[in-house]
């Protein structure tokens, strides 16, 4: 990657940009950073290159000096080629792990440190590409900022930090805080370092720092859940239930759906994409399980198996159950906790809670979730009453109106909760 830096003030950003990890990548040619001093580029042989606000207020860069300075820049970029052109500002969208891992995505950047009121709107208007902002605070200028979009930027670029982990394992880098960390000496004024981390055993240290980390993410940060994938954190597997009984037939009865194989194709792919370990498919009716095991067989072992390997893989997560209670009683056999069952529901129902929430009890307590999924004209009432929690409908942006389809709703929520956001 190449970073370029349009600054008043070089030397604030030399000096940190030669030290350090930033410092040896350079040298090492993994990194590339030119710093470009807005001076060169000034309005007269004074070396002005900010003038009065009109109206009023303070002094403000120039449009002219930063066009120039841009162009300039923008030259020893591919071909002329203008760059990614990012600018710290109170205004800005708060700098986050998504929007560092975005611009670590694009080829060449150019940060614009501005001082004073900042720079002329007409040229951020017409050539800035992205605003960020470090918090809501105030500093005398962008250089501060910048640094911290490139030094957040390195971090990810390859053969930068000397170990992929130590990136890896950061703060936000899977959504959640980094685990407690401890060194030498064992006992400091009478404070151990945890057994565990002393054991030796790399299964447990694993275990403990990854319950650690969502422990100290939702004490200290559980607004940050919503982004966090569901997976890796909890220990167990994942699962979806599409139900064909109990569910409601159009007039409230109790029955039994039957199932289309746009479904089994559709949930098969969202279950593969999200990780879930297994698509459990529920129906009574023995025709039906015979006609689902036909077509799964075909899609595993028959002729679309070797056809479509990604269908097959896809396949290979859906199984078949006569009841849900004997799909619930597997789970808890093979997971060796009881499932925490989250009922879905098109309608609002009494006592039923956000996804963001579910998705905290589930961190919480660590349990195996299983999504289940109303087809028909919903869920019978009888599993809502035995369910762990019911979880409040998908609205869109208009009315209370959802006439989803199961596959619709099972892509959308898989999204929520395993999802890297």
């Amino acid at each position: 990657m190449k970073i370029t830096i349009l600054t008043a003030f070089p030397e604030m950003i030399e000096n940190y940009v030669s030290s350090s990890i930033l410092g040896r990548a350079r040298k090492n040619n993994a990194l590339t950073i030119n710093i470009v001093n807005i001076r060169d580029f000034a309005l007269d042989s004074y070396g002005h290159i900010d003038d009065y606000c009109y109206g009023r207020g303070g002094m403000l860069f120039s449009a002219v000096s930063l066009e120039k300075a841009l162009k300039s820049a923008s030259e020893n970029f591919h071909g002329g080629k203008r760059p990614f052109v990012v600018f710290p500002t109170p205004e800005g969208v708060h700098l986050n792990q998504d929007i560092v891992e975005d611009l670590a995505g694009q080829k060449e950047i150019l940060i614009i440190c501005g001082h004073y009121e900042g720079l002329d709107d007409r040229f951020v208007e017409t050539a800035v590409d992205l605003k960020v902002s470090l918090g809501d605070f105030v500093v005398t200028g962008g250089e501060l900022a910048a640094m911290a979009v490139i030094d957040s930027v390195a971090r990810l670029l390859p053969n930068v930090v000397g170990s992929e982990a130590s990136v890896t394992n950061d703060s936000f880098y899977d959504g959640m805080l980094d685990t407690p960390h401890y060194t030498r000496p064992e006992v400091w004024n009478d404070l151990k370092v945890p057994p565990v981390l002393l054991s030796g055993n790399e299964s447990e240290i694993d275990t403990w720092r990854r319950r650690k980390s969502i422990e100290r993410t939702l004490k200290a940060r559980p607004d940050i859940l919503a982004r966090c994938p569901l997976n890796p954190w909890i220990s167990s597997g994942a699962y979806v239930a599409e139900v064909h009984y109990p569910v409601l037939g159009k007039n409230g009865e109790v029955c039994a759906s039957g199932f289309t194989a746009l479904d089994l194709h559709d949930i098969a792919r969202a279950a593969r994409t999200y990780g879930i370990k297994k698509y459990l498919l529920i129906t009574p009716v023995k025709e039906q399980r015979e006609m689902a095991q036909k077509i799964k067989d075909h899609w595993t072992k028959g002729w679309g198996a070797s056809y479509n390997e990604a269908r097959r893989e896809a396949f290979s997560t859906l199984k078949i159950c006569a009841s849900l209670e004997g799909a619930i009683e597997w789970v808890k056999e093979k997971e060796k906790k009881e499932p925490y069952t989250v009922a879905t529901s098109a309608r609002k129902r009494a006592g039923s809670m956000g996804w963001v929430a579910v998705k905290r009890h589930i961190f919480e307590q660590d349990v195996p979730p299983v999504f289940l999924f109303g087809t028909s004209w919903g869920l019978a009432d009888s599993v809502f009453e035995t369910a762990s929690v019911t979880m409040s409908p998908l609205l869109g942006g208009g009315d209370e109106y959802n006439h989803l389809s199961v596959r619709s709703a099972v892509s959308i929520v898989l999204d929520r909760f395993f999802a890297k956001k």
